[in-house]
């Protein structure tokens, strides 16, 4: 956007958390403005009377987060005025009443479709959180179909989520704009010893991801090669450590600089979601890296991609056993397969390549 506009943003930040606007490069913004949100403890009771509630009163968990500050937006809003309003994830979609009155058009940016995400998370989990699943799901299909239809311009990950956005706000104009990412070199670093799973894992698919793999597979990957180690890559590793108690051979790195470097790293990239929507940039980033990846088929959902070329396609423990294993064992198939997902990242999920998608939408 930044090449075609003077751009503002509104952030938003938890309490606490240092203001994101430092982290943007020099000179791409032309301002911005951050709010802070309420306080929200993390603590498990905490965490379960505030979603309790949430799930009293049918308000979506991050809709009901991110969508309160109405007053906020409408005063750093006023007296402006744009070509284009951009609205990032549909927890966002209501600040569209603040958006429209200083915005020509407005556009709202949908990374998942949280009702098919909270569809997914009651199919893949058990009472009592496939109940609230189910319940968040139809309040996310009453909001769907409240708000999509406001907006200008729906951009959606892959024809997947096209497909579910249309039969929500039947008529409304749809632009599938798929994840991507800069181009870059691939990274060179000798393979370590090492199955790669990289993520937020405070975030519940991932969670639902962790869970899985370490009681189901992981087991016995490691039996057959006992010094195999699992990564976790990324951001909160703390929401994920009461499965990896005593399961040997498993580390965590925290938040890293650059995901792609630490996926270059490995042998194989592991994506065992059960739930979600949209599409994988853990999956974008390894073929960025030209690793080979194991996923579910839910996990490479949107992507197009080639089972047995681009990736290896895995719904159950045996299933991805055999395939991890298969791979550690063979340089020459990871280098096949590696090689086949970096041509598809080249050819179809990089930022220059996405955009012609919005042709004629921002240009």
């Amino acid at each position: 956007l930044a090449r075609h506009y003077d751009l503002d943003l509104i952030l938003f930040r938890q309490a606490g958390d240092s203001d994101p606007a430092l982290s943007l490069p020099p000179g791409l913004v032309r301002r911005s403005s951050t709010i802070t949100l309420p306080f929200h403890s993390r603590r498990p009771l905490a965490w379960a009377l505030r979603n309790g509630r949430r799930w009293m009163l049918g308000s979506p968990p991050l809709l009901n987060r991110f969508s309160q500050q109405q007053s906020e937006i409408a005063a750093i809003l006023k007296g402006r005025s744009y070509d284009v309003g951009v609205i990032e994830h549909f927890w966002c979609a209501p600040y569209i009443e603040q958006l429209a009155e200083v915005a020509k058009r407005a556009v709202l940016d949908l990374h998942n479709v949280e009702s098919e995400l909270h569809a997914s998370s009651a199919r893949a989990g058990s009472w009592p959180l496939a109940s609230a699943h189910r319940r968040f799901e139809r309040s996310c299909v009453r909001e769907e179909r409240r708000w999509l239809p406001c907006f200008s311009r729906l951009l959606v990950t892959s024809e997947d989520d096209a497909r579910r956005v249309r039969l929500l706000a039947p008529g409304a104009p749809v632009t599938v704009y798929r994840n991507a990412l800069p181009m870059v070199y691939v990274p060179e670093y000798p393979e370590e010893q090492v199955i790669g799973f990289s993520g937020n894992f405070e975030y519940h698919p991932n969670i639902r991801g962790v869970r899985f793999f370490v009681k189901e597979v992981w087991p016995r990957l490691v039996s057959q090669a006992p010094e195999l180690k699992l990564r976790l890559i990324g951001k909160n590793p703390e929401a994920v450590a009461r499965y990896l108690k005593g399961v040997v051979g498993i580390e965590t790195t925290g938040p890293v600089k650059d995901a792609i470097a630490e996926l270059a790293k490995v042998k194989v990239a592991v994506v065992p979601l059960v739930s979600g929507s949209g599409t994988r940039l853990k999956i974008l980033e390894a073929w960025a890296a030209a690793r080979p990846v194991v996923a579910t088929s839910l996990g490479a959902e949107g992507l197009g991609a080639r089972p047995g070329i681009d990736l290896i396609l895995a719904d159950t423990p045996d299933a991805f056993v055999a395939s991890v294993a298969e791979l550690l064992g063979s340089k020459e198939e990871r280098r096949r397969i590696g090689c086949a997902a970096r041509h598809t990242f080249e050819e179809r999920f990089t930022w220059d390549t996405a955009w012609k998608s919005l042709s004629g939408d921002f240009e």
